[in-house]
């Protein structure tokens, strides 16, 4: 058993991994984000649009980041295929005899890559960056850029299972990259602190210069820190000599450092370094590496410390995608997430469970926030056979794993490579839950895990590696540090080695929720014993999910609006009141506002949270929630589902405004003025004006519109497809005889914790769905709260003028029951009347649940 209990780290960089707004002033190194003026085409996998457009003009034109399913409003099913991206790319005249690449910082998850019709590159791996040279087939002037896409289930591939969705995708940015053929590597600079203390330190810098000249070539590489201030403190300079079409390694010292300023959740502070190579005295490479001085101890006995003062650790999980966007967010929705946890108190991120854009490690260094990054390697309770998206997490057939093997191995090296100078960085997370692994594997999963381990610690000494959800198969026990989920925290005490809790739970609820952390056990004293080095709360946003509603788990919407629970822990950890809730009024007008009203650049690297609030008369938000839609009305941009989005009242995974709040993210293309505006029937409407500055302009008339994007149910699409029943009865009209005040949607909410409590008339009640198509009835599923005695009658209508009785049952006590319906088909009207054989009885139902077949 391998452990280490005090491991000092060192402190680290993150050198340009992200793409800036704009190309930089120098010519000696420049970076061009080219997120704008995309073509995209789904394909068949036979398809071949490496050099032409495809026939018949089916191409939509398309910003990055982008991805497969836009929009997306969270439902567990989700487009998976292929779909092919094209970019016509300029390159400038005098570019061409230089080292010139395309950096992309995530692409699901299998990318082949082309330059005007020859294919120069691939990458497997659907979360982490990676670089493909074109400089061979670069031509001065226009070049076609294309790229296939597929988001296949791949046995051989990380992760092949998970609690998320995997959507396809260009879904982070992408730049165009020129240097100098001789260069400083991709990420090459790795930056420790080693023989650190609050009083004195020395730097360790480690560069790989790669020379892609046909001659060998002498050079110096000179390294300059620069302090919070951005002062010059230091400098060291090596020369040395490369041989034509080799790399190297450089190690250079910076030695007595004195009272270097630490970083911490408190003080955030950044140093830099400036690396520079010269020929003579010409400079023909530079960059800068950002990092930052501090040490974290993981101990067995007294938990975490950070600069030598124990911190215990208060975290949040966090998944990447956003309500409509999906997976392709923005950089500006990266910094909102986290600056939301922030301002909630948290000190940690868990980057569930995957490795996340790295401007989100860039953030988390900015902002103060300690940040857990996960390797893929990912399973999900209840696996099954091959073939999806719940599978076992080791493969089960040996044919797959020296394949699966390389995968996860290869995902964590570039997740290190990218993310391993910065300072936000406390450990590096092998996993979540890989025991849900057949048994028949469970021998090849640990021994990847461990496999894993020592990889992390050859890629970066200064890190301890943490296996994360290690709560069954004794998995905890394979690396240096135990994260246990759930039950975990109870059956794992003081294991003797370092651990944490790396998910507790929270509530299952859509917004408002209510105010109290759920699992208040989790943050209370008591639960803080001195062994366990912290926490982490499952989970700070709602999310897509394959397995429903249980991606309802956030302490904030999918739309980026908190709930109270997100006001809970801000007030526990930062003492911070609650505000006033709304409460039903009298709507009157609409409040439009955005978290900002100007939007730099036009390559949807910075983007505005749109919100629309109900106003009553009295001036107050109040909680009601007529439907509501936003247009732009004049100017540029765009919504994910185009230039307009209605939003309703509804609880199941859809476009929703709640509380009489809603919000969504706006992006655009084109500079220039919009004005949006938010309208209700019967209610004064809204404007608000979002300026976005740069190139091209917007020209009304003249720049084509973006076209309006349907959401697409894929649940429904591909259960029609295979001619399984579906659900069809979420959220569809209802109607009852009951004269209480409980809405009678809350049967069929999508939500069994949601409850409808009829009232009897004459000593029974009846519900009633309007399926609002025509179906072959396959099923009903009845779910209660409390137990039901007494007798069931489900009659179908085409009409709902003639209603035939199709089941009847009579029940002692019962709290679910299932009825397969053998004669009903084409129906749309379903009624079930419910008879108490108490009077007295209070009814509770938690969901009526239809499913059926159409075409």
């Amino acid at each position: 058993m391998k452990k280490t209990f005090l491991f000092p780290l060192l402190i680290l960089v993150v050198t340009m991994f992200s793409c800036p707004n704009s190309v930089e002033e120098t010519s000696i190194r420049t970076k061009t984000n080219i997120n704008r003026d995309w073509r995209f085409t789904f394909s068949n996998e036979s398809d071949d649009f490496s050099g032409q457009l495809q026939a018949g003009n089916t191409w939509d034109n398309i910003g990055l980041p982008h991805t497969f399913s836009l929009p997306y409003f969270r439902s567990e099913s989700f487009y998976e295929g292929y779909g092919w991206y094209q970019k016509d790319l300029i390159i400038e005249k005098a570019s061409i005899g230089k080292h010139i690449y395309l950096e992309f910082d995530g692409v699901f998850q299998v990318a082949e890559i082309f330059l005007n019709g020859a294919k120069i590159g691939a990458h497997k791996g659907g979360y982490t960056g990676f670089v493909i040279d074109i400089s061979a087939k670069a031509k001065a002037g226009k070049n076609l850029l294309a790229v296939r896409v597929n988001n296949v289930w791949d046995a051989q591939l990380a992760p092949r299972a998970g609690e998320h969705v995997f959507s396809g995708g260009i879904y982070r940015d992408v730049c165009l990259n020129v240097t100098n053929k001789l260069h400083m590597a991709w990420n090459g600079t790795f930056v420790t602190t080693p023989n650190l203390s609050k009083e004195k330190s020395s730097v360790n810098i480690k560069t790989e210069v790669q020379n892609t000249n046909v001659f060998d070539q002498e050079f110096t590489l000179k390294s300059e820190l620069i302090d919070p201030q951005g002062k010059i403190t230091n400098e060291v300079s090596t020369v040395h000599k490369i041989k034509a079409g080799h790399s190297f390694t450089y190690n250079q010292n910076i030695e007595d450092i004195d009272n270097p300023k630490l970083w911490s959740p408190e003080t955030p502070n950044l140093y830099k370094v400036r690396s520079a190579i010269y020929v003579g005295k010409s400079i023909v490479d530079h960059y800068d590496t950002t990092f930052g001085f501090r040490w974290v101890d993981w101990t067995a006995d007294k938990g975490f410390f950070l600069n030598g003062e124990h911190l215990y650790l208060e975290g949040a999980n966090v998944h990447q995608d956003h309500a409509g966007w999906g997976d392709a967010v923005t950089k500006a929705g990266v910094y909102r997430d986290l600056k939301l946890m922030k301002d909630a108190g948290f000190n940690l991120i868990r980057g569930s469970h995957y490795p996340h854009h790295p401007y989100f490690t860039e953030v988390c260094d900015q902002l103060g926030l300690m940040f857990l990054p996960e390797n893929c390697v990912w399973g999900i309770g209840g696996f099954g056979d091959d073939g999806d998206w719940k599978s076992s997490t080791y493969p089960i057939h040996k044919a797959d794993m020296d394949a699966y093997n390389n995968s996860a191995k290869q995902t964590l090296l570039e997740l290190i490579r990218i993310n391993r100078n910065s300072p936000s960085v406390i450990a590096w997370s092998m996993s979540n839950e890989p025991f849900f692994s057949a048994h028949a594997v469970e021998t090849e999963m640990k021994g990847l895990l461990s496999d894993l381990v020592d990889l992390s610690h050859e890629l970066d000494g200064s890190r301890l590696a943490m296996i994360g959800g290690a709560q069954r198969k004794d998995v905890d026990v394979l690396g240096d540090i135990a994260g246990y989920n759930g039950d975990g925290a109870k059956l794992y005490k003081n294991p003797g080695f370092p651990n944490m809790v790396s998910e507790y739970g929270s509530c299952v609820t859509d917004r408002p929720g209510d105010y109290t952390p759920c699992w208040s056990s989790h943050i209370k004293d008591g639960e803080k014993p001195e062994w366990r080095s912290g926490h982490a709360i499952w989970c700070g946003f709602d999310h897509g999910s394959i397995a429903g509603n249980m991606g309802e788990m956030g302490i904030v919407d999918f739309f980026r609006i908190p709930k109270r629970s997100w006001y809970w822990y801000r007030h526990y950890f930062k003492g911070i009141p609650a505000p006033e809730w709304p409460v039903k009024g009298t709507p009157k007008r609409l409040m439009l506002f955005a978290d900002k009203t100007t939007i730099e650049g036009t390559n949807a690297t910075d983007d505005a949270h749109v919100n629309v609030k109900v106003i009553g008369e009295n001036g107050k938000h109040i909680s009601n929630s007529p439907d509501v839609t936003l247009s732009i009305i004049s100017g540029p941009g765009e919504f994910p589902t185009g230039r307009s989005i209605t939003f309703k009242e509804t609880t199941y995974n859809d476009i929703q405004i709640l509380d009489g709040h809603a919000a969504i993210e706006f992006r655009s293309y084109e500079g220039g003025t919009s004005v949006i505006e938010a309208a209700s029937e019967g209610l004064e409407s809204a404007r608000i004006e979002i300026i976005t500055t740069g190139e091209p302009r917007f020209v009304e008339g003249k720049t084509p519109l973006v076209k309006e994007r349907v959401y697409k149910d894929y649940r429904l699409l591909k259960a029609i497809e295979k001619g399984e029943p579906v659900k069809v009865s979420d959220t569809r009209p209802t109607r009852t005889n009951s004269t209480g005040s409980s809405l009678p949607s809350l049967a069929n909410d999508g939500h069994k914790w949601t409850k409808w409590k009829p009232t009897l008339v004459n000593g029974t009640v009846w519900w009633e769905l309007d399926m609002e198509n025509f179906y072959d009835v396959d099923r009903v599923e009845l779910s209660f709260v409390s137990d039901f005695k007494g007798s069931i009658l489900i009659e179908t209508s085409l009409n709902k003028k003639e209603w035939k009785g199709v089941d009847k049952n009579t029940y002692h006590n019962i709290k679910e029951t299932k009825r397969i319906i053998e004669d009903t088909t084409k129906v749309r009207f379903i009624r079930i009347n419910l008879s108490p054989k108490n009077s007295d009885d209070v009814l509770v139902i938690g969901e009526f649940e239809v499913f059926g077949n159409t075409n």
